[in-house]
């Protein structure tokens, strides 16, 4: 792992796009006005009759989408998260849930991070919208190495998936080896501990990586978990962490209301674990405008506040 160097996940997708591209013909991508943004613009400079702007009208951009994947083309479908979910419920229910389309939605400028645009564009409903809808596959790439991998996974896996990145520039965590195994479906042991299991997904597990590292100089043993596939989840992992450890706590960039800890909530539950369970996200709140740093701090995503809650969880 390489904590210092940073790649911006944004960029990892739309390369890894054009060179799928060149791999298999029937991909095609559409996007909503925010090309430049979601990098799309680089499949659209190499395979311009493979990619399709749609303008400002997202709901027939997942409409379109579902009508490609019917005539056998693996459509990727890019907007911002907050245009690419809540804007298109309806769409993406019936025209892709529903009716098992192979499409794939790949929403960035996801969360908090986005920052100064505020509240309005700042989505953190998007994974409880798209986890509660039947079919649906739903992916949180947590570095750009991650990104690629889980790119090529979901244009070689049939089915409606989501996968949402943030806006910025990101910590990588692993090498291209890492990764080569990992499957649709499961979580990744970042680091292993016996005190507590700190389950991450999106741009926090690089924070939670950090506070790994501040909680073992005090003495106390965090593993981090990976969850970069939200649905379906890795159960059996989230079992073993509570077997193994003293203490559960879940950190993403997110509601805390149906997301990531909503579906490691319903896990423990369900198997009636003792063990302590902590949620970290947004609480129930829309969010100011601000530095991504800043806002991480005032809403307690940062790394001081996941060290805090660790160690209150244990105590």
């Amino acid at each position: 792992m390489n904590k210092k160097e940073m790649a911006n996940p944004r960029d990892a997708y739309g390369e890894t796009l054009v060179e799928l591209g060149g791999k298999y013909r029937d991909i095609v991508v559409l996007d909503a006005d925010l090309s430049k943004s979601t990098k799309t613009i680089l499949f659209a400079k190499k395979y311009p009759e493979r990619f399709f702007e749609m303008g400002i009208a997202e709901a027939n951009m997942i409409s379109t989408a579902a009508g490609l994947a019917s005539c056998g083309k693996i459509p990727f479908a890019s907007s911002f998260a907050v245009f690419a979910t809540g804007r298109v419920y309806d769409q993406i229910r019936i025209d892709v849930a529903y009716s098992r389309a192979n499409v794939k939605i790949f929403a960035t400028h996801g969360g908090i991070s986005v920052g100064k645009d505020g509240a309005s564009h700042q989505m953190i409903e998007d994974l409880t919208l798209m986890r509660v809808l039947p079919n649906m596959t739903v992916l949180a790439p947590s570095d750009a190495i991650q990104t690629r991998r889980l790119v090529e996974l979901m244009a070689t896996t049939e089915g409606p998936m989501y996968a949402r990145i943030g806006r910025a520039n990101a910590p990588v965590l692993y090498k291209k080896e890492d990764l080569k195994d990992i499957k649709i479906g499961k979580g990744l042991v970042v680091k292993d501990g016996s005190d507590v299991s700190i389950i991450a997904c999106g741009t926090m597990v690089a924070q939670a990586v950090d506070a790994q590292e501040k909680l073992s100089q005090d003495g106390v043993s965090a593993r981090v978990v990976d969850m970069y596939t939200i649905k379906p989840l890795d159960e059996k992992l989230v079992i073993k962490c509570a077997r193994e450890t003293n203490a559960i706590l879940t950190v993403e960039e997110h509601s805390v209301i149906g997301g990531l800890g909503g579906a490691v909530s319903e896990v423990l539950a369900e198997n009636g674990s003792p063990t302590k369970f902590k949620r970290m996200g947004v609480q129930d709140m829309f969010c100011e405008s601000g530095e991504p740093e800043e806002l991480f701090e005032k809403y307690g995503l940062s790394t001081p506040h996941i060290v805090k809650t660790v160690k209150k969880l244990i105590k």
